[in-house]
């Protein structure tokens, strides 16, 4: 069975990433699609609208037959180690022939060059981006000048590495390059949709980001519908119904002042992401922020962005210290295979691909023991505290209740 990798987060599923998964199977040839998932935080430091078991049959219902989790401490991280811990989990399960990702350019050459350059991190580039990261750009913006002037000091033009889907998927190709693996990566061009497009463009084809401004301000779950399929439709519906969605920062947020309420300055030092004396500047910005974004706008500066500060008031919520962090080896690899979801078709690769593998495949939370697993467990749990109480107590515990979402 011919096997084609994605790397999604479906928040939530749209109608262009229902394209992306058909385009998927066609241009590859696949019998399978796979996709790797980020659980119930993202990789822009924010919850996820719904829950990733909703999510992840979601995906199954639009052509995806095996939906693997992103373990947390890889999907709130930078474009680098989000996709190495994905590609780390298409490397782990095996049986995988291409991965397929959107981007601004559609194009794969300019990347794949780019990335045997810059796999063994030659000293001059390195030395632009501590440059670029040090004057206060966001990572994706030091990340594209670096490249740049770096290219130019050699006589060599400019590439676009300042758009997201670029940027993400130049990553994809290096950390497959640095784990010499033989998955090929291919790229559509993203269409119609922008990344970070704040209202629609089209008809029927609008960013996620746009389709998430559009539920919590206008308040109604119906001006989606133009742009969702109806399986996605009826998901979300459900999940609005059971009181479940849509989740947001907000319903986190008193959870965050209790984490301000209790900590000192120097134990939130510790947290992954605060860095250069960020603890300061939360702890002043927080004193007077009756809500998140109140919060989030008095601690924003050039030098921490929004998504910035998102990333570590995750890892905030979540307790992950510098000194965990460090103690999980991320670059090691992925030590199991979380599986939310699969189809008959996706049933039927993984029992092939089980005998073959070096890591557990996990269907159920009892079966792990492992400190990357308590992240995610964390989150989950975390997550559930944002839904009304009675709610979060039914699903406090769910990861050990919930099989693989089947379709």
């Amino acid at each position: 069975m011919r096997a084609v990798g994605i790397v999604v987060e479906y928040n939530p599923m749209h109608n262009g990433h229902a394209y992306h998964v058909a385009r998927s199977r066609d241009v590859t040839g696949a019998d399978v699609v796979v996709a790797v998932m980020s659980g119930n935080f993202l990789q822009r430091g924010e919850p996820a609208l719904v829950n990733k078991w909703a999510r992840a049959e979601m995906a199954l219902r639009q052509g995806v037959d095996v939906v693997l989790e992103l373990p947390a401490v890889y999907a709130t991280q930078n474009a680098e180690l989000f996709a190495w811990g994905a590609m780390a989990c298409l490397e782990a399960l095996g049986g995988i022939d291409t991965v397929c990702f959107g981007s601004e350019s559609g194009a794969i050459d300019w990347m794949l060059e780019l990335a045997e350059r810059l796999a063994e991190e030659p000293e001059g580039f390195r030395a632009r981006l501590r440059e670029a990261l040090a004057q206060g750009m966001s990572f994706p913006k030091a990340f594209g000048q670096a490249v740049n002037t770096w290219r130019a000091a050699q006589g060599l033009p400019p590439l676009p590495v300042d758009q997201p889907n670029n940027i993400l998927g130049l990553h994809y190709c290096l950390a497959l390059r640095r784990m010499n693996s033989a998955i090929r990566p291919v790229t559509i061009r993203r269409e119609k949709a922008g990344y970070h497009d704040a209202a629609p463009t089209d008809k029927r084809i609008a960013s996620a980001t746009a389709i998430r401004r559009l539920w919590l301000e206008a308040g109604r779950l119906d001006a989606v519908r133009p742009y969702v399929p109806e399986t996605t439709y009826a998901i979300l519906r459900r999940e609005e119904e059971a009181a479940r969605a849509p989740m947001h920062w907000e319903r986190l947020y008193p959870l965050l002042l209790h984490q301000f309420a209790v900590l000192e300055a120097d134990e939130i030092a510790a947290i992954v992401d605060v860095d250069e004396g960020l603890e300061h500047r939360l702890l002043r910005a927080v004193r007077t922020a009756p809500s998140f974004e109140a919060f989030l706008r008095a601690a924003k500066t050039k030098r921490y962005t929004w998504t910035r500060l998102q990333r570590a008031l995750v890892h905030l919520l979540l307790r992950l210290t510098k000194d965990r962090f460090r103690a999980l080896d991320v670059r090691a690899g992925v030590p199991y295979l979380r599986v939310l979801g699969f189809t008959a078709r996706g049933r039927e690769f993984l029992r092939r691909r089980k005998k073959h593998l070096a890591v557990p495949l996990v269907t159920r939370a009892s079966q792990l023991d492992h400190p990357l697993f308590a992240f995610d467990l964390r989150a989950a749990r975390v997550y559930a505290l944002g839904y009304p109480p009675e709610v979060a107590a039914a699903e406090w515990n769910r990861e050990f209740r919930q099989p693989p979402v089947q379709v």
